[in-house]
């Protein structure tokens, strides 16, 4: 078993579990949500919890629960919220998103996040574990599945935020309209100025009226390949040689 080990001098402690390993596009969720007055949030398919933990860290107003399918995965979530002192405003539940309803009310939460599965069931690279597989391609869910159920949880101008591949925008866009998600944010990801995007983060409002702002891309690189001062900033790095 893995050792908690602080994401940042100071910062929360975090040990992942076999099949879910810490990811940038997490960690980029993380900043990109805008907080504010919300005080109550829920984690579609929350892994080993670093999206509530987080989002925990920094507001101690804010409450969250992780809903994840894998108990061996929610056990870790919960370990670490409890490694942080946080298990007093964050929990997890053991379930599947596309049966919701069986443990959630409609409209509970005023912000809902997600770092869903990227690849439809026959595309992509598919991993011969079947825990990895299943985060990383929809097998347990699909896109539509989760906007469903983000739809239902989220309260009338609450938002739901996730991140997504950039090939895959217009499907974003289109499933969160579907069910009653207006696009509010969107940000592109791309590794450097140079290359393409290769991540979207999106912000959605349960019955918002339409008009989408466009943010400033994200670099996770300078054209030296040294990390930008905004990656520096997120990852608590600033000053750092």
């Amino acid at each position: 078993m893995n050792d908690f080990v602080p994401l940042w001098d100071g910062g929360p402690k975090f040990r992942q579990s076999e099949h879910f390993k810490l990811g940038t596009d997490s960690v980029l969720l993380a900043d990109f949500v805008n907080i504010g007055s919300r005080r109550k949030g829920v984690d579609l398919g929350c892994g080993s919890g670093i999206l509530p933990l987080l989002l925990l860290s920094r507001d101690a107003r804010l409450c969250m629960t992780g809903l994840e399918i894998n108990p061996e995965a929610a056990e870790a979530a919960r370990d670490n919220l409890t490694a942080n002192g946080l298990s007093g405003r964050g929990s997890v539940v053991v379930g599947d998103i596309r049966r919701v309803k069986e443990h959630f009310r409609s409209g509970e939460f005023d912000l809902v996040v997600a770092n869903p599965p990227y690849f439809a069931e026959g595309t992509g690279r598919q991993s011969p574990d079947e825990a990895k597989a299943a985060a990383r391609t929809e097998t347990n869910c699909t896109l539509n599945d989760i906007c469903r159920a983000a739809a239902y949880l989220c309260r009338t101008g609450g938002v739901f935020c996730l991140v997504h591949r950039a090939e895959r925008l217009c499907d974003v866009l289109c499933a969160l309209r579907e069910h009653g998600l207006e696009p509010k944010r969107l940000r592109t990801v791309s590794h450097d100025a140079k290359k393409a995007p290769s991540l979207v983060l999106v912000e959605a409002r349960r019955g918002g009226a339409a008009g989408l702002k466009l943010m400033p891309p994200l670099f996770v690189r300078n054209i030296d390949g040294t990390e930008t001062d905004e990656i520096l900033r997120i990852y608590h790095r600033e000053g750092t040689p």
